[in-house]
């Protein structure tokens, strides 16, 4: 599917988050987030590698075995049964077609969809260490490397969820921009358009990614970019301190001094403080910032992603 089918962010994902029944017991793992919440807002891909490669519903469970950092997949009754290059061709095979995607969701502690921490036995099998990845996991993330990639569990982390969101949302914007026609002026657009959201990561990055657009030729444009969006996507792996958002909410208050009064001034300026002591999440001062450039607008703050970086019926900035 290609992006410009949907205004939707695409998602890949474990089948089973989203309840179909083809875990090696039969089984699902539904989560409710993922299957009704998020839901709502992105398309999802399904697969299960491991009935990907041909694993029957139910089926023997399998296990990593070996190097945690070369491990192989093998069949837990019968070791002999070794599936790893099974499933590294199919892994290769599915990311060929996965270029559509703008993030994607595993499930965690799977030998074949487990992002980190996977058990890894030993040859003999009686010992494991939690130092491992899935190996469809692992393949995806080298093969697909920009991809915003992240485990179910995790996602219970109210700043992690928030992050991942934040991060599929910009990719998706990064997909519609290339199949537009990247250009110059749309590249430096983006840029500026991301400006706050990057700054709250690292004021630094955003300086960097700057300077990396500061001279711009068409003949080097498509190495500049590949260079920006990978740069891009590690900064906004990096969680959001609150007293980031701190400093990023009192630059954008900045562009409100001299159009609000003084005891508007004074409301907002506590509840910034209020965020920063912990007595409010970040949504109370986001939403009193976005009222006030409703009654005043300024065209730069309404380009600026920071103020609605995801669909605000998630709630995700309830939380952190």
């Amino acid at each position: 599917m290609n992006q410009s089918d949907t205004t939707k962010p695409i998602i890949g994902l474990s089948a089973c988050l989203l309840g179909h029944q083809v875990r090696y017991d039969g089984g699902h793992k539904r989560d409710r987030f993922i299957a009704e919440i998020l839901q709502e807002h992105v398309e999802y891909h399904p697969l299960c590698p491991e009935t990907g490669i041909g694993l029957g519903v139910p089926r023997p469970t399998i296990r990593l075995i070996g190097d945690p950092d070369k491990p192989r997949l093998v069949g837990v009754a019968d070791p002999s049964q070794d599936f790893t290059r099974q499933m590294q061709r199919y892994t290769l095979q599915q990311t060929e077609r996965l270029d559509h995607l703008c993030g994607y969701i595993l499930k965690k502690n799977s030998p074949s969809c487990g992002m980190s921490r996977v058990k890894v036995f030993s040859e003999q099998g009686t010992h494991a260490e939690r130092k491992g990845s899935g190996i469809f996991a692992k393949l995806l993330m080298e093969k697909l490397p920009y991809l915003p990639v992240e485990e179910e569990g995790r996602l219970n982390d109210p700043v992690l969820r928030e992050n991942f969101i934040n991060r599929i949302f910009v990719y998706h914007r990064w997909q519609l921009l290339r199949q537009q026609g990247l250009s110059a002026a749309k590249l430096i657009d983006f840029h500026t358009n991301h400006k706050y959201l990057v700054m709250a990561h690292s004021q630094a990055a955003y300086q960097r990614l700057g300077r990396l657009l500061s001279n711009l030729a068409d003949e080097e444009l498509d190495q500049i970019a590949a260079t920006y969006i990978e740069a891009l996507m590690q900064t906004l792996k990096r969680r959001v301190t609150r007293s980031r958002h701190v400093n990023v909410l009192q630059h954008i208050m900045g562009y409100l001094k001299k159009r609000i009064n003084t005891d508007d001034k004074s409301e907002l300026v506590s509840c910034i403080e209020a965020y920063r002591r912990m007595e409010t999440p970040l949504v109370v001062p986001m939403t009193l910032l976005k009222h006030y450039f409703r009654l005043h607008p300024d065209n730069y703050m309404s380009r600026q992603i920071y103020l609605q970086p995801h669909p605000e019926k998630l709630g995700l900035r309830n939380l952190i």
